[in-house]
C-alpha cells in the first residue's frame, strides 16, 4: 500500500511497502515510480519485507524537492530507511536508481547484502542512449514534461506506444514538475560511478534488456566484468522496462540470485 502519511515528513518518503522477512529495496529509474514495481511487491511479498520507495519529486513523493545529484539521491534513500529502521538490506536498482543503488553501497557498504543493477550502468551521460541527455533536456523545454514522458516512456518497450504497460508508465509522470526532470538529467550526466566498481564487493546480479535503447550493452558489461563478484542475466526480446515487459522471467531470475527465507 501507498503510505501517505509520510508526506509530512521530509525523510520520510511516500513509498509502497509489503510483506515480512529481510528487507529488499526498490528504486525506480527517471520518470519512473514506486507503482511501476507492483509486480515485485506482490512476488516477494511472502518472502521479503518489499520496500519501493518514490523518489523526491516523482509520483506521490512529487511535493518533496528533487536533488540534482545521484549523491543526494541516495542520501535522501539512506535517510528514508533509517528512518523506518531498516538497516541492512538487499538492493535492486533500475535505470537512474541502479546509478543511486551502486552509489549507496559505495556509501554505506555494511548496510547492502545483495545488490541488483537492473537496466543501468557506470557512466551517467549513457553512451548510445537513443538520444543524448542534452537533446532530452531541449526537448523537455520545448515539448514540456508530459509530452517528454510519454515520448521517452515509448523508447522502455520492444512495442513502443502499442506496448501493454506503455500507459502505465506514461501516467506515472503526471506530478513531475519541469525542474524535476531537468534535476534528474543534471544528476545524471554528472555522475561517473566507473572508480567505485571494484570496491562493491557485495554479491551483485546485472540484469538486462537485450533491446534496452537506454543502455546499450557497453554498460551491463562494463558493470559484470568491473564488479568481482558479480552475475550476469540478459532478458530475451526486452526493452529498457523488462520488469514489465516480462515479470514473470524477471521475478524468476531475482528468486533465484536472492537468498531464501531464513
Amino acid at each position: 500500500m501507498l503510505d501517505v502519511k509520510s508526506k509530512t515528513d521530509d525523510n520520510l518518503l511516500v513509498h509502497l511497502r509489503a510483506g515480512s522477512g529481510d528487507p529488499l529495496v526498490f528504486v525506480h529509474g527517471y520518470l519512473g515510480g514506486a507503482k511501476a514495481w507492483e509486480d515485485q511487491v506482490q512476488a516477494f511479498r511472502q518472502d521479503f519485507d518489499v520496500i519501493a520507495p518514490e523518489l523526491p519529486g516523482y509520483g506521490a513523493s512529487y511535493a518533496k524537492e528533487a536533488s540534482s545529484s545521484i549523491d543526494g539521491y541516495a542520501n535522501q534513500i539512506l535517510k528514508f530507511l533509517t528512518k523506518i529502521d531498516v538497516q541492512k538490506f538487499h538492493l535492486v536498482g533500475h535505470s537512474m536508481g541502479g546509478m543511486i543503488a551502486q552509489h549507496i553501497t559505495k556509501m554505506a557498504p555494511d548496510r547492502v547484502d545483495h545488490l541488483i543493477c537492473y537496466g543501468t550502468g557506470p557512466l551517467g551521460m549513457m553512451p548510445n542512449r537513443f538520444e543524448t541527455l542534452d537533446q532530452s533536456r531541449k526537448r523537455l523545454r520545448n515539448d514540456g514534461v508530459k509530452a517528454t514522458a510519454e515520448r521517452i516512456a515509448s523508447t522502455w518497450f520492444i512495442n513502443g506506444e502499442h506496448a501493454l504497460r506503455y500507459k502505465e508508465c506514461a501516467l506515472l509522470n503526471d506530478n513531475v514538475t519541469t525542474e524535476t526532470a531537468l534535476a534528474g538529467l543534471k544528476a545524471m550526466e554528472t555522475w561517473d560511478g566507473r572508480d567505485a566498481m571494484s570496491s562493491i564487493d557485495q554479491k551483485t546480479l546485472v540484469l538486462w534488456g537485450d533491446r534496452d535503447q537506454s543502455y546499450d550493452w557497453a554498460q551491463p558489461e562494463s558493470l559484470w566484468t568491473g564488479i568481482r563478484k558479480s552475475s550476469l542475466a540478459v532478458m530475451p526480446d526486452c526493452g529498457h522496462n523488462a520488469h514489465m515487459e516480462n515479470p514473470e522471467l524477471f521475478n524468476s531470475i531475482l528468486r533465484k540470485f536472492l537468498p531464501e527465507r531464513k
